[in-house]
């Protein structure tokens, strides 16, 4: 993988012979070398945009930046790097299939939203500076949408053949976000530009409406569950979005910016935002109430008819007459999440992912050019094919590290940086008969000697 500042981009794959001494084989093999992977893996700090170490005050700021998950192109905005576009297409996967379960139906709405549509809600003034606002050369106003609850309503009250029949409706879309922060900081936690699933559902009663935002909350429950992160729901403030009721779901961490109370004794739990600053016993069962912190990585809002009515979002009901649509809105921080992940599974030193969401699951490391186990090469490549043919889902998966002019320490090093769960390495005992590699499941820490076959059936 390149150094910091020499960058490359040729394709991404080369065949497994290129590591092995064998005869030439047709299939291809995912390496190391040309990776467009500018980073500073063998480096003890890294700067910021500014060039000040003391900004960066988190540890998954630091560590994305420094194995070149991303990199900073102006205050709050970020490239992001082809491991974490890899990283970021799983997570959105894996938001599909629970969305798409509950009867969620993807869209995509422009990021340029008219200003006519927020003055309609009163959000063109309320919302403030936070809105990236801009005119076209006709000196028609627009926004760069921070959300889009005003945009989905009024497409839906465009479709005035809705019926009661149709009811719910769960339409949701992964896009950019824009928001001007006063003060972006801790990278992707917290920036002017970001991914985010936005959902809004349209009911045809408050019972409806409510049963479907349990629904969400659900699924999301389920999507945390599957990434392995222990999420909080908590009580929340409504804000500018508007509505009835409302809840955020939380990843408690040191670096959270959010201020949460909680119940050891019963399951209540709410930001400290909602409650009376003197407040110090549970709501629900009276006992005492713990505090901690956590960053936001979702939000719930029920929003009754707060937008239907201004934007006349109608449907059919049983009776043949209109009605307005109750609403719900749902938004998940896609960037977010992939940086809240690493900051609570990582360590200082090393980026560990969920696994599900990890760039690569397996780094194949060969022996060093030159090395008394250079024998052993053509075995890499072997193991290569093995095990993506006989484990198909990990095709596109396993990644060949072929810098041999690299020792396979300083390789290892690498792999724990960039946390590969399973890295497989062709050391000294991959000359044995049979050969045994060197398989290390970076997450728990375990190391077993093993043979081809058994490799992959681990």
């Amino acid at each position: 993988m390149p150094s910091a500042g020499h960058l490359q981009a040729p394709a991404l794959r080369v065949r497994s012979s290129q590591v092995s001494a064998g005869r030439p084989r047709e299939r291809e093999a995912l390496a190391a070398v040309p990776l467009f992977q500018p980073q500073n893996l063998r480096e003890d700090q890294v700067l910021s945009l500014e060039g000040r170490p003391g900004d960066l005050t988190c540890k998954s700021q630091r560590l994305m930046l420094q194995v070149g998950l991303i990199h900073p192109a102006s205050p709050g905005c970020y490239h992001l790097l082809p491991y974490t576009v890899r990283a970021m297409e799983k997570l959105v996967r894996v938001v599909d299939q629970e969305m798409q379960a509950i009867g969620g139906q993807k869209v995509n709405m422009p990021s340029l939203s008219p200003a006519e549509l927020w003055r309609a809600t009163s959000r063109w003034d309320s919302m403030g500076k936070e809105l990236l606002r801009l005119r076209d050369r006709h000196g028609k106003e627009y926004c760069l949408g921070p959300t889009h609850e005003e945009a989905i309503t009024a497409l839906v009250a465009s479709q005035k053949t809705l019926s009661y029949k149709q009811l719910p409706v769960l339409l949701y879309q992964v896009t950019r976000k824009f928001r001007d922060e006063p003060r972006p900081r801790f990278g992707l936690l917290r920036g002017r530009e970001f991914y985010m699933k936005d959902m809004y559902t349209f009911d045809s009663s408050p019972e409806a409406a409510r049963r479907t935002y349990s629904l969400v909350c659900d699924a999301y429950g389920s999507l945390f569950d599957r990434l392995g992160l222990q999420c909080l729901q908590v009580q929340a403030d409504v804000g500018s979005i508007g509505g009835t009721m409302s809840h955020e779901f939380q990843l408690p961490v040191d670096v959270g910016e959010d201020r949460l109370a909680l119940c050891p004794r019963c399951s209540f739990s709410a930001n400290v935002e909602t409650l009376d600053l003197a407040q110090t016993n549970c709501p629900a069962c009276q006992g005492p109430l713990t505090e901690t912190k956590g960053i936001e990585v979702g939000h719930t809002f029920y929003l009754g008819t707060k937008y239907s009515s201004i934007f006349n979002a109608q449907f059919t009901n049983v009776h043949g007459k209109a009605s307005l649509a109750e609403m719900g809105c749902y938004g998940l921080g896609v960037t977010r999440i992939l940086a809240a992940a690493i900051e609570v599974l990582s360590a200082e030193d090393c980026i560990r992912w969920p696994g599900l969401l990890a760039p690569y699951q397996v780094c194949l490391i060969p022996p060093k050019k030159g090395s008394k186990e250079e024998a052993a090469a053509e075995l890499t490549g072997h193991l290569y094919d093995h095990i993506t043919e006989a484990v198909p889902q990990l095709r596109g998966e396993v990644l060949l590290d072929d810098r041999t002019h690299l020792t396979i320490g300083n390789r290892l090093k690498d792999a724990d940086k960039l946390g590969y769960p399973f890295v497989i390495i062709a050391g000294k005992r991959a000359l044995d008969e049979p050969a045994h590699f060197e398989v290390r499941c970076q997450n728990t820490g375990e190391v077993v000697f093993l043979t081809k076959r058994e490799s992959w059936n681990y």
